[in-house]
């Protein structure tokens, strides 16, 4: 396969998912124009920059840093189609219309570079359809790429090739769309609605149905369909709502215009439910128009009343017995449910089957294997287990003849049987889909490896599915130490893995204690060390119960001890012989953050959120947190014109005070705990694989640690002008008493203290401070109600 290069893309359309597919690529480097139809008055392409001023202003923010919407190039239909000429890729993302799409690639065609691809975002119009608009030169270089929204987040991008779709085409845009842009890629069948929208979209119109004839509210069907379900946490209206009910009812009129009973035994079901009926004709779209099935009125949630046309009172749960039902093994859990005598748990159970039933009929119509069913829906729906996967679990062929009875007793969405392979062949010897050897293909009647496309080199341990085959991080590699708290290991004999096993990555005292181990046997002969934690997320920083119970049994001494050996092992990691690498995905925050900072480098993927937050637990940041910001100020002073240091003090005081966190990698740049050295990876499954990489160049390049050095400091003047801009927070009301003691405190650390301004000062000086402060706080009444108030609700307490 030759060598895609994307010099530039073209989105075709600034609607919703047009500027925000344009965002995405912005947030990953890839030069992209947006090309809309001209504006009637005014600027030519007033259309386009009021899109992308939008973007600015969308929740969840399409964009990393919102200032990079100024890098989207602005283009019009009647005066930049030249600019086509210099795309290497072009995805339309106009309207749902096949006749506006037709016309569109008839004006594009002469611009269309001789060697680009050309895609359509559509939700699931016929792509083959849409081709034969095309001429037959650019036929083989067109697809269809479905990204789901919002694209930023979303991990699922569907390609579905025609008949005349090069095979090498498809590889290319894979390929791209993995590595680049960050995404999982599953190739569906050019079918309506492709795979995770047929099946979501189904299972939503089954769950409206069921809960109808259960007689359930919306309340009470998210609360069962949301996370106690291993769905996603807004459940099934509210996340309609999120959608808007306008494009729902796009979705279900493609079901309803492109298939009919002989198609789809389950037709019938798919008529568009009344209460959807009756909110699109009150202009009620859901979160968009502000009311939908759901409606907030100040504080109070209300939902959609059907019989009386009104918004009542929302809020009620399920039935906890159906709770502690979700909670057991999958094979008891299903047989439960269906024999549940309550209204509540028979549809449960009514859901899941309909999603079996449903997913087994039409695998081969939709998709090449049951492995792109499972993973569409967990990366587009948000769902923990695909539908295959939980039957699998649950005991295959049990649970085939529980939704097999069902048929035959007429209560199923239809009376289609479930396929022959179900029952017998390979699939009932395997126990289900999903092997060693891969997943089930009911065309191929065979059990089917992943694709081996070159970019999947560097996926060293991609999400598998149960059953499957394949590497897990768990048991991989060469074990070189191993406890309860951390697993110590090597791929190549080359570099040393530090894996936490704690909650949330923790970084309780033994946790320290196996980093520490980590470090010595990398030194002992190995070329580096990467910090990685396998899953989401890389820590949430130390240990606050033991905190919390070690100053309680041992006062602030103990404290103190506990905390200086944290402080010894971020600065052993800093100084370390080997480089020492910080793979981060998820949250790194607290004492995450600080661990990430002292090391050689860090890779992040673009879904990092990197921060010091102590300040929600009543604490100052006391693992050399606020050391860092000291010191990073001095570094950039003394490499710039302007020697003010307390200009280059300000951002990590504000940063560390407020306890912002970046809410991408490239904010957490913006915020420094990312420098411009590290290295921003799109996908989180390439992650392993690129800190390796650059464990080992550091190592090869001569890796020595830095010297240690005295740094300058702002002093008491720097800490006199912070206390100033306090005292005027406190007094207008806009933080409490004990928030400016904290803030206080760290700027007294941050500035070194009652010295001198610019007085040279040592790295362990400013820690010593830090612990201090650090202790000083924790036998603060109001420092332990926060601690407390976190370690019961998870949530920060404000006082």
């Amino acid at each position: 396969m030759s060598q895609f290069n994307v010099r530039k893309v073209a989105v075709l359309g600034a609607g919703v998912m047009g500027a925000q597919i344009a965002a995405h690529l912005v947030n990953v480097k890839v030069p992209v124009v947006l090309f809309d139809l001209p504006a009637k008055e005014g600027d030519k392409n007033g259309i386009v920059r009021k899109a992308i001023d939008n973007l600015k202003k969308l929740k969840p923010a399409p964009l990393a840093v919102a200032s990079d919407a100024e890098l989207i190039e602005v283009a019009n239909y009647d005066d930049d189609m030249k600019l086509l000429k210099g795309c290497d890729l072009i995805i339309e993302a106009i309207a749902e219309r096949m006749d506006w799409k037709s016309d569109l690639y008839h004006k594009i065609a002469p611009f269309v570079a001789k060697n680009a691809i050309l895609a359509s975002n559509t939700s699931g119009l016929s792509i083959t359809e849409l081709s034969e608009a095309l001429p037959e030169a650019l036929r083989p270089r067109f697809c269809g790429i479905h990204f789901f929204n919002p694209p930023r987040y979303m991990y699922l991008v569907e390609l579905i090739p025609t008949p005349t779709t090069q095979p090498e085409v498809l590889d290319k845009l894979e390929s791209f769309v993995t590595t680049a842009l960050g995404k999982g890629v599953v190739r569906a069948k050019d079918t309506p609605n492709f795979i995770a929208n047929r099946i979501g979209t189904v299972g939503l119109l089954a769950t409206m149905k069921e809960a109808e004839k259960f007689g359930l509210n919306f309340d009470v069907v998210d609360d069962l369909t949301g996370k106690r379900l291993g769905r996603a946490s807004s459940g099934t209206f509210r996340t309609g709502d999120v959608v808007g009910l306008d494009t729902m009812a796009h979705v279900i009129k493609t079901l309803q215009d492109k298939l009919t009973p002989a198609a789809d035994s389950f037709y019938d079901s798919f008529a568009t439910p009344p209460v959807l009926a009756k909110l699109l004709e009150l202009k009620n779209l859901g979160q968009k128009t502000g009311a939908g099935f759901y409606k907030k009125v100040g504080r109070d949630i209300l939902r959609f009343d059907l019989a009386s046309g009104e918004y009542v009172p929302a809020g009620t749960k399920g039935d906890e017995v159906y709770g502690r039902m979700l909670k057991r093994k999958a094979g008891e859990r299903l047989k439960l449910l269906r024999d549940a005598e309550g209204p509540q748990g028979q549809f449960l159970w009514a859901i899941l089957r309909d999603g079996f039933h449903y997913a087994a009929v039409h695998l081969a119509d939709i998709a090449e294997t049951a492995r792109d069913v499972d993973l569409a829906m967990r990366w587009g729906f948000g769902m923990k287990q695909g539908p295959f996967e939980l039957w699998q679990e649950a005991g295959w062929l049990d649970v085939a003849k529980m939704v097999q009875e069902d048929i035959d007793a007429g209560k199923a969405l239809s009376k289609q049987p479930l396929p022959d392979w179900v029952f017998q062949g390979p699939v009932a010897d395997a126990g289900g889909v999903h092997t060693e050897q891969g997943s089930w293909n009911p065309s191929s009647r065979q059990f089917e490896p992943r694709r081996q496309l070159p970019v999947y080199r560097r996926q060293l341990f991609p999400e598998l599915l149960l059953g499957e085959g394949g590497p897990r991080f768990e048991t991989a590699g060469k074990t070189l130490a191993e406890t309860d708290a951390i697993r110590i290991w090597t791929l190549d004999d080359e570099v040393v893995i530090a894996t936490l096993k704690t909650k949330m990555h923790i970084i309780s005292p033994a946790a320290g204690e196996g980093l520490m181990q980590a470090l010595d046997i990398a030194e002992s002969g190995y070329q580096g060390l990467v910090v990685w934690p396998g899953e989401d997320p890389f820590s949430v920083g130390a240990d606050l119960e033991t905190m919390l119970k070690g100053f309680v049994a041992g006062g602030s001494d103990f404290v103190d001890s506990l905390e200086k050996e944290l402080q010894d092992g971020v600065q052993r990691m800093r100084y370390a012989q080997v480089p020492v690498v910080a793979a981060i995905r998820g949250m790194a925050l607290g004492g995450g953050c600080e661990l990430a900072v002292h090391c050689a480098r860090r890779v992040a993927i673009m879904e990092s959120y990197i921060g010091l937050v102590e300040v929600g637990v009543g604490l100052v940041p006391g693992a050399g947190g606020l050391t860092y910001i000291a010191r990073r100020a001095a570094e950039n002073a003394a490499n710039s014109t302007d020697k003010d240091l307390l200009h280059f003090l300000t951002e990590g005081f504000t940063a560390a005070a407020m306890a912002k966190v970046g809410t991408s990698a490239l904010e957490s740049r913006q915020l420094g705990y990312l420098q411009w050295s590290d290295v921003i990876v799109p996908n989180k499954d390439e992650l392993l694989y690129v800190a390796i990489s650059q464990a080992k160049a550091l190592a090869q390049s001569g890796w020595r640690p830095p010297m240690k050095r005295l740094f300058p400091v702002a002093g008491r003047d720097g800490k006199a002008t912070i206390q100033g801009q306090l005292v005027n927070m406190r007094d207008g009301g806009f933080i409490s008493q004990h928030d400016f003691h904290i803030a206080s405190l760290i700027a007294g650390v941050v500035t070194g203290g009652d010295v001198n301004p610019g007085t040279l000062v040592s790295e362990d000086y400013l820690l010593t401070l830090e612990r201090r402060a650090f202790t000083s706080l924790l036998a603060h009444p109001k420092t332990q109600e926060r601690m407390l108030g976190m370690l019961s609700t998870g949530k920060p307490v404000r006082n």
